[in-house]
């Protein structure tokens, strides 16, 4: 019995330490910016970024991957969609999460009105 418990005194403390050292943050991101006094409709667009929680198990994903950058890509990719779009107005987020072998990804899905300022 003493070897089981030292062995739990060194793994326990270990994965609490990895857990903690392996966390991460994010800015906060505004997706939905004032819209400009003048400016020009474009038409309706949508863009898509993913990210993924891995490896272990269901309760134990802690690392990210592209995680904390997906709706920034999601809003670029939507405005790539329109060529000269400054920004979007009516927009809508939508996200969407699938398992694959050792995590799951996040799809994020921002729509809306590209448009562009007019100076």
């Amino acid at each position: 019995m003493p070897q089981h418990r030292s062995f739990l005194s060194i793994i326990l403390p270990l994965a609490v330490l990895c857990t903690a050292l392996s966390s991460c943050s994010s800015e906060l991101h505004t997706i939905y910016k004032t819209p400009p006094a003048k400016y020009e409709k474009l038409g309706r667009v949508s863009g898509t970024g993913t990210g993924s929680l891995g490896i272990v198990g269901t309760v134990y994903y802690v690392i990210p991957m592209g995680l904390n950058s997906r709706v920034e890509r999601a809003y670029a990719d939507a405005l790539s969609k329109a060529p000269g779009a400054t920004s979007l107005i009516d927009v809508t987020y939508e996200e969407s999460w699938y398992w694959w072998l050792i995590g799951t990804a996040r799809k994020v899905t921002i729509s809306g009105e590209a448009i562009k300022e007019i100076k």
